[in-house]
């Protein structure tokens, strides 16, 4: 009898627990910093005449940015190609890879609202001998003004990207990138010093 009555005991004590803690994961939360996000996708891809694995093996270490950028990069926290690892560039964080891709995400900046940028670039096998580069940019872009201010930052941005993936094209198949425009000189889609991301 007493041991019945402890077990009801027990097993009530834990629903209630449970209870109080599945509430408070679902409804205890702190409010949203940005109540209304609109999460706004770019989704670019360029077909390379090389096989997957050679062409991240030429433009897919964390750091070759720098190259197909056309910015310095440089390791300022951990190790080339693993998670956690920052680059100089937006002081970016590696927070997922696979062996032919990567993910990365830019801080909290003070003062700004965090947009929750990432971007993931893969080398996707097509055949034997070729492949695709696939650049992925995900962000929040609801603090943005209005409707055409959106549309203007989501094409300055794929003009961008659309750049490098032509630039590590030319790299991955053995070419060479023509000479860097003079920085703040903008001709021919070359990107800017620094990749858009928290804004």
């Amino acid at each position: 009898m007493g041991n019945r009555f402890l077990k009801t005991i027990v097993g009530c004590s834990l629903v209630v627990l449970c209870t109080v803690s599945f509430a408070g994961a679902q409804g205890g939360q702190a409010p949203l910093a940005v109540p209304n996000p609109t999460y706004a996708t770019i989704p670019l891809e360029i077909t390379v005449n090389r096989p997957a694995a050679e062409v991240w093996k030429r433009v897919g270490k964390y750091c070759d940015i720098g190259e197909w950028l056309r910015v310095q990069c440089t390791i300022t926290s951990g190790k080339d190609g693993e998670v956690g690892t920052v680059r100089s560039i937006g002081n970016e964080i590696l927070v997922g890879k696979t062996e032919l891709s990567y993910t990365y995400t830019q801080p909290v900046r003070e003062g700004r609202p965090y947009n929750l940028y990432h971007g993931t670039l893969e080398a996707r096998p097509v055949t034997a001998t070729t492949s695709k580069l696939v650049y992925t940019l995900v962000y929040d872009n609801s603090m943005l003004a209005d409707d055409a201010a959106r549309e203007r930052d989501k094409a300055q941005r794929t003009t961008q990207f659309t750049q490098a993936l032509e630039n590590m094209k030319i790299l991955a198949e053995g070419g060479t990138l023509p000479p860097a425009p003079p920085r703040g000189n903008r001709g021919g889609g070359q990107p800017p010093a620094t990749p858009p991301g928290n804004r």
